[in-house]
């Protein structure tokens, strides 16, 4: 949905005039970042030094998609944020901060997660994507649809004390399957929650994105494209690998059904059509409910116990006879994840996470089995 539509006006001449006056930008440069249209796929680490900044130097409209909530384990590298915001959407509250910041920025936000399904739709209706995910699933699943669309990729990746940033699939150059042609396999690489990452390291890689954005959307300098610069944030090296474009990378004619990261995605997935089968033979089983309080309060399914994600620590849980859990929230992303730290906890438990969440359960099956109030 459009939060903010670009009021009429010419406060651009002021605004923009320390960037304009720079020797072989100016006002032509100025004016296509105006027009240009860039999705930020992802709003933490990443993406809000690249949101911030894109907002700040004009780019006309931003797209911000991501179906998590801030955390507390956020608010040291998400700066955008702050304590009182913990359990809202993280677009939600970018958005309306960045508003703040340029009212002059058109913003639409998809308050979902990227997938097969609607990956094609939002990412044709933008001029640039920003991978500002942490997600092996979601990266293969941007690259596929950037080739698809013939859309520039700009990539950054964080991991403990390194960096990384590249342009991909720009001008006939190489894509991010270039790099890695498949997915890493379990135990490959650290665990994605529990790898850990140095507060500052997004924001620079972040803005060194940001950067590229700019660079790709004005013709102004030499992108990374070609290239895969790394940053060592212990010693403060910097250096550039030359990356090879290899055709067979680009040999895609649809997306794959399914993403899912074989490092990330530990979790089973539970449908909402096998769930509502459960509730139908009255089987034993568990449900919780990782929504904020006030949402439970309202509405929840039947037999869920409220256990919300921002202040979610497994061991609180106490596992019933060993019964099979069942773990939702609004669309099914923070289930995911919170789901993972249970079953590290107990891991000869079925723990799942309802696909679609509370959302896609109402979308199925209206209000059976929802407990009002």
């Amino acid at each position: 949905m459009q939060i903010h539509t670009p009021p009429s006006g010419d406060k651009g001449a002021e605004r923009y005039s320390r960037q304009t006056q720079l020797a072989n930008f100016g006002e032509a440069a100025q004016q296509k970042l105006r027009q240009a249209r860039v999705l930020v796929v992802g709003a933490g680490g990443l993406g809000v030094p690249v949101l911030q900044y894109l907002t700040g130097m004009g780019v006309g409209t931003l797209g911000l998609i991501d179906s998590d909530a801030i955390s507390l384990t956020n608010l040291h590298r998400q700066i955008l944020y702050t304590e009182a915001e913990v359990g809202q959407s993280k677009v939600v509250v970018a958005a309306e901060k960045l508003k703040a910041l340029n009212s002059e920025i058109s913003f639409e936000i998809y308050e979902e997660a990227l997938t097969p399904q609607n990956a094609l739709i939002i990412i044709q209706q933008f001029d640039v994507v920003v991978d500002a995910t942490d997600n092996f699933a979601v990266r293969y699943l941007l690259n596929d649809a950037c080739v698809l669309l013939n859309k520039p990729c700009v990539y950054g990746a964080v991991q403990q004390y390194e960096g990384h940033v590249s342009v991909f699939n720009y001008q006939g150059g190489p894509t991010y399957r270039c790099l890695y042609p498949i997915p890493p396999s379990a135990g490959e690489i650290p665990d994605c929650n529990t790898a850990g990452v140095l507060g500052v390291a997004p924001g620079i890689v972040g803005c060194q994105q940001a950067l590229q954005v700019v660079k790709v959307l004005t013709g102004v300098g030499k992108t990374l494209s070609g290239h895969l610069q790394i940053f060592d944030f212990l010693t403060d090296d910097q250096y550039k690998i030359k990356l090879k474009a290899k055709p067979e990378s680009r040999q895609i004619t649809s997306l794959q059904s399914s993403y899912a990261s074989p490092v990330c995605n530990t979790v089973a997935l539970l449908t909402a059509e096998e769930l509502y089968d459960w509730y139908e033979a009255k089987q034993p089983f568990q449900v919780i409910d990782v929504r904020e309080a006030n949402a439970f309060a309202e509405e929840h399914l039947q037999h869920a116990v409220s256990y919300p994600y921002s202040t979610f620590k497994a061991e609180d849980i106490a596992i019933v006879d060993n019964a099979p859990v069942v773990m939702f929230c609004e669309k099914g992303a923070r289930s995911n994840k919170a789901a993972q730290l249970l079953q590290k906890l107990y891991p000869s438990t079925a723990i799942y996470s309802l696909v679609g969440g509370m959302d896609n359960w109402q979308y199925e099956f209206d209000e059976e089995y929802i407990v009002q109030g």
